[in-house]
């Protein structure tokens, strides 16, 4: 699992540590707001100095190293604030428009040397969906996407993992199978694409596995009764007869945010767990900062911050192990996709 904490600073005898160190937890995702108190505390970046040594604590705890991951896309969906002191950077929407590979280079490794810098190690990019849909309100309308062509995103999303390894940061493509035709925001309720979807939004993620530019993918809630009746990332059919089946990928596959209204506002957080792992998922993404329910959303599903998430997410996993529902192959075949990819750190 991967699973966080609010805070900017870690000490030994603090609950989070210890959570992180008890656990073993594999990894987790950094953010600049916390979004259950509505952005009135801190999250875990405020400064250069303060997340550098932040990131140095954390890979004490274990002997393993930790996923320490972030969103840094550039542009509207980045954690490292220039008003903290780190580096600005442009959107892929801009870097596509450019379509000038000189540029995406500067621009890539650029933004992987501050990471490297400030001790992390993962990045959940680039974002392979199609700009099918310019208005999409999560990947479109936040300028998420080189293009809404096959061919310019990969050239610049090669680039991008290029000059990720090249700065020894593992890079996450999402979202799998494609969120650029969509018409609503994961982040907030069912996405429903069975009508906006096409193939060809497959291409980009189909190219990277078979050229080798990938050993992990992140998967999407969107919903496609094309596929199956279940969100991509609790879908057996996605993720184990496409993915795994159909274009052979035998990587790491993360699970996007399970606190997202799209699985959380239709799955308790056991049965996410259950049909996630059933579909194939390698880690769950629990990023423990949900925003809070809008007043006008009756539906919407509390989550609150919650400090005993990893106790919770593991003993449900050995549960599930010991009823037979899933095997201990399974947890084992993870566990070493997670190890290899750890292993190249």
């Amino acid at each position: 699992v991967m699973i966080w904490f609010l805070g900017t600073a870690l000490q030994n005898e603090q609950q989070h540590y210890q959570m992180l160190k008890e656990y073993h937890i594999g990894g987790g995702v950094l953010y600049s707001k916390d979004l259950p108190s509505k952005f009135t505390q801190p999250r875990n970046v405020d400064s250069p100095e303060q997340l550098k040594q932040l990131t140095r604590v954390l890979q004490a705890i274990d002997s393993t190293p930790m996923f320490i991951a972030i969103d840094e896309e550039g542009g509207n969906v980045k954690r490292l604030d220039p008003r903290d002191g780190f580096i600005d950077d442009m959107s892929h929407q801009k870097i596509g428009a450019i379509n000038n590979a000189d540029t995406t280079r500067l621009w890539a490794n650029t933004l992987a040397s501050e990471l490297s810098d400030m001790g992390i190690n993962m990045n959940f990019g680039p974002v392979l969906d199609l700009n099918v849909n310019p208005e999409n309100p999560i990947i479109g309308g936040r300028e998420r996407s080189f293009s809404r062509y096959v061919d310019t995103v990969l050239v610049h999303g090669k680039i991008f993992v290029e000059e990720h390894r090249k700065n020894n940061i593992v890079t996450v493509p999402k979202h799998f199978p494609g969120h650029g035709s969509s018409e609503k925001d994961s982040h907030k309720g069912l996405s429903d694409i069975s009508k906006t979807w096409s193939p060809k939004e497959l291409s980009p993620f189909e190219l990277f596995i078979q050229e080798g530019f990938t050993e992990v993918i992140m998967t999407c809630h969107v919903y496609n009764e094309i596929f199956d009746t279940l969100p991509a990332t609790l879908s057996p059919k996605i993720i184990g007869d496409l993915l795994r089946g159909t274009y052979g990928f035998d990587g790491l596959i993360i699970s996007d945010d399970m606190h997202m209204r799209a699985i959380s506002n239709f799955y308790d957080f056991e049965t996410s767990i259950e049909k996630a792992l059933l579909a194939g998922v390698d880690m769950l993404l629990f990023s423990n900062n949900a925003y809070p329910c809008p007043e006008d959303e009756p539906n919407c599903v509390k989550i609150p911050y919650d400090p005993n998430i990893a106790q919770k997410a593991v003993d449900h996993i050995y549960a599930l192990v010991e009823k037979g529902t899933i095997t201990e192959e399974q947890i084992e075949k993870s566990y070493q996709r997670i190890l290899k990819v750890k292993q190249a750190l």
